[in-house]
């Protein structure tokens, strides 16, 4: 890393969490990602689910194929884990390169989860097989009993599924993704080694009184579902404290307008359009710019057992305004800090 007052250069950064979608809206928001990232593991929760073999391959190629000529970036893909998922699948995707990881998204938590898992012990074949080929298992931790509150759901999953989950799976890598409380940062903290955390720029800038101010304000909600201003406060910490249990991970999200401003809006933050910029941001007011490139560029691929990017990027101190809406590709979307001006941005 190298910097000065004005300019920070870091090893070029991966985004360990990314939807990109399908199809034209693939087309239109890929392009984001790529320009700043060297690599993402590319979310599976598309309609019907990437859980096959066959299925990440095709999905591989349709992402590349929508890059911009020239772009060098990699996606990294994910099996989505069923409650009758094969072993024998999970093993051959990770043997032949398909596979980075699996994802467990627990039955109607969010998104693209209605083929989730309905009780993780449907699964336990498989992350035998995990642990033993030593494939990271990808958990969006939140319970769905209606009993607990929403705000409530991330600290239960942690009591309820994921200290037995470790306890039955020792050896099992595990990220807990997009964290949102005080609790998920002080659990991955103290677990094993092979346990680590990605963090979203929208969870390190807002908390839940974002969604609320003077109304509904649809295009900050998102799941799990930003909590109080000490959870915040928490993982603002947890990113800039140097650990190397935490490192970057956007799940931007995108959905079109109508889809976010609607009756029963969807739950997603499009912040991949200035995701370096958003996080930058963060670290300079925690006065961390000097662990910017550990939490960016240098923890993900340790965990995950990848190369350092050779490559590097450089934001600059400059104005960077966000404007209210992006077309991608035909579909408008509002991104993250849309009508701001941010304080950084990526020139190279």
């Amino acid at each position: 890393m190298t910097s000065t007052a004005n300019r920070l250069t870091i090893r070029r950064p991966d985004d360990w969490h990314v939807h990109l979608r399908d199809g034209a809206v693939m087309a239109g928001v890929v392009p984001h990602t790529a320009r700043q990232f060297a690599r993402a593991i590319v979310m599976p929760n598309l309609s019907p689910p990437v859980s096959t073999v066959a299925e990440g391959a095709a999905y591989r190629d349709r992402i590349l194929a929508a890059l911009p000529q020239g772009t060098d970036f990699t996606p990294l893909m994910v099996s989505y884990l069923t409650d009758g998922i094969a072993p024998e699948e999970l093993r051959r995707g990770f043997g032949e390169g398909v596979f980075t990881a699996a994802k467990l998204y627990p039955a109607h938590a969010t998104t693209g989860s209605a083929h989730g898992v309905t009780d993780v012990a449907n699964i336990h074949p498989a992350l035998e097989a995990m642990q033993e080929i030593g494939m990271p298992l990808l958990v969006h931790g939140e319970v769905t009993d209606p009993a607990v509150d929403i705000f409530d759901r991330e600290a239960v999953f942690i009591e309820r599924v994921m200290i037995p989950l470790l306890a039955r799976f020792p050896a099992l890598k595990v990220v807990f993704e997009h964290i949102t409380t005080a609790d998920a940062a002080q659990f991955v903290e103290a677990a094993a080694p092979h346990v680590g955390a990605t963090i979203t720029p929208q969870h390190l800038h807002i908390n839940r009184n974002a969604m609320f101010v003077g109304g509904i304000r649809p295009h900050a909600y998102c799941l799990p579902v930003a909590k109080r201003e000490h959870h915040r406060l928490a993982l603002r910490k947890a990113a800039t404290g140097g650990s190397a249990k935490f490192f970057l991970g956007t799940d931007s999200a995108p959905h079109a307008v109508a889809a976010k401003e609607a009756a029963c809006g969807c739950a997603g933050i499009f912040n991949a359009p200035f995701a370096l910029e958003s996080y930058v941001a963060v670290f300079e007011e925690e006065g961390a710019l000097d662990r910017f490139e550990a939490f960016a560029s240098l923890n993900g691929p340790a965990f995950y057992g990848l190369p350092v990017n050779a490559g590097t990027v450089t934001l600059e101190k400059a104005p960077c305004e966000v404007p209210a809406v992006i077309d991608a590709n035909g579909t408008p979307i509002v991104p993250f800090h849309a009508g701001e001006t941010l304080g950084w941005r990526l020139v190279g």
